[in-house]
């Protein structure tokens, strides 16, 4: 789920700013090379944490359930946690990192993940499962934000290689969570709480580099981000004003709740049909992997595009013929529903490019892309949660897939209003 990391970073679309950069260290050399070496490591290392977190959990979510006594409804709960954190911390990101520096930012966040994950299992009961777990999201979020920051800091010529990069190292932390937490767990003794805190030593390992940054003066003191500096500087508009504005919000929110609905319910469904719990985690990884390679593809076909419509009516019907699948021969086409969803769930790569394009100003990306997604993520919260209780009330996944594929509809009808080819600028009346 590759979302909520670019919030700082131009979209895809808009032009970089790149140029403006000041050197990570304040001298007229730039960065040493052996911190450039170090910080691409930390990168590496850094987004293959930014998603086990939630994906592990989703792998051993029956365990978990009742190993802690869990009702449908908790659990639904618990599933919504990921988007309430990064709504709520991902917004205090840029007045840590003028404070701190970023990369003191991301080494806390490293911990914070780390120390959450191993808590997490031994907290004793559902409300410490729940401040752990928030915890270690907590990380997540300000690490999200940050990242594409520390990459124009540092990489200021290379943004695109080295964004792809700890792109791909973020889905494959987050196909790696999947597909192994369970075949870990098992040879670990078969304890979920084993095969859930083994995660932390991956993060633990994640703090390393970044300790080492922040020990050089340079990686404190890199500044507040241009992007901010920027929208601080900007003449006011109401982003509200936007139709548009609004239309990507809805159509953020909803991809973003199908997203976590799938990662945190997913490898049930495919369980309570009889598929194992190893091949019900590989599946999930299946469905998170095809955002690898879409995630390059689609950016490029949607910028060749006045409207963008046709791209999301394409990705919502993979998703209704996903949901479908599900609902009617959830186990024997269980590859092939996988597979569609995971198309389906590349409407976010989708969403962030859109944000470059309903944009004419650097100010526009920054602010429609803050709006957007703080808004998107609140609207996902309900989803997880209502998804539970539809399981709980019902005693089976025929509401719950019905509901997902429901939501599809207004997906298809918010994402087309946002590809049509205007500006939010102009829609709210901004003056150059």
């Amino acid at each position: 789920m590759a979302d909520e990391t670019r919030t700082l970073s131009p979209a895809p679309g808009s032009t970089p700013h790149t140029s403006q950069e000041a050197p990570a260290d304040g001298r007229t050399g730039g960065p040493a090379p052996w911190t450039i070496r170090l910080v691409l490591v930390g990168l590496v290392l850094a987004a293959l944490n930014l998603r086990p977190a939630i994906t592990s959990l989703g792998a051993l979510f029956e365990e978990v359930r009742d190993g802690l006594h869990m009702s449908g409804s908790v659990a639904g709960v618990l599933t919504s946690v990921p988007p309430l954190c990064f709504a709520v911390f991902g917004v205090f990101a840029p007045r840590l990192a003028r404070r701190f520096g970023p990369a003191v930012v991301v080494c806390a966040g490293m911990v914070a993940i780390a120390a959450g994950l191993l808590l997490r299992p031994f907290a004793g009961g559902t409300p410490g499962f729940l401040a752990a777990s928030a915890l270690a999201l907590m990380g997540i979020a300000v690490s999200n934000v940050l990242m594409p920051v520390i990459v124009k800091r540092y990489f200021p010529d290379r943004v695109g290689s080295m964004t792809g990069l700890y792109s791909m190292a973020l889905a494959a932390g987050t196909a790696l969570a999947a597909a192994a937490t369970v075949p870990v767990t098992d040879a670990l003794g078969g304890s979920w709480r084993t095969g859930l805190s083994v995660w932390a030593l991956l993060a633990a390992v994640a703090v390393l580099p970044w300790l080492l940054l922040v020990r050089d003066r340079g990686s404190r003191t890199a500044g507040q981000p241009s992007a901010v500096r920027e929208d601080a500087e900007a003449p006011a508009f109401k982003i509200t004003r936007s139709r548009t504005a609004w239309a990507l919000a809805c159509f953020f929110g909803l991809q973003a709740t199908a997203a976590y609905i799938t990662m945190g319910w997913m490898p049930q469904i495919f369980r309570d049909a009889g598929v194992s719990a190893g091949t019900a985690g590989v599946l999930l990884a299946v469905t998170m992997v095809m955002g690898v390679p879409l995630a390059f593809v689609i950016p490029r076909v949607a910028t060749r595009m006045r409207n963008q419509g046709p791209i999301v009516a394409v990705l919502g019907a993979c998703g209704l013929a996903g949901y479908a699948g599900l609902y009617f021969a959830p186990a024997a086409g269980a590859w092939a529903w996988a597979l569609l969803l995971g198309i389906s769930n590349c409407a976010f790569p989708l969403a962030l490019t859109m944000i470059g394009m309903r944009t004419r100003t650097g100010t526009g990306v920054v602010r429609l892309s803050a709006f957007a997604q703080s808004t998107g993520y609140l609207i996902s919260i309900p989803g997880p949660t209502l998804v539970g209780a539809l399981y709980d009330s019902s005693g089976g996944w025929g509401l719950p897939i019905a509901l997902m594929a429901g939501l599809m509809v207004p997906q298809i009808v918010v994402g087309s209003l946002a590809g049509r080819d205007r500006t939010v600028e102009d829609e709210a009346g901004m003056r150059d």
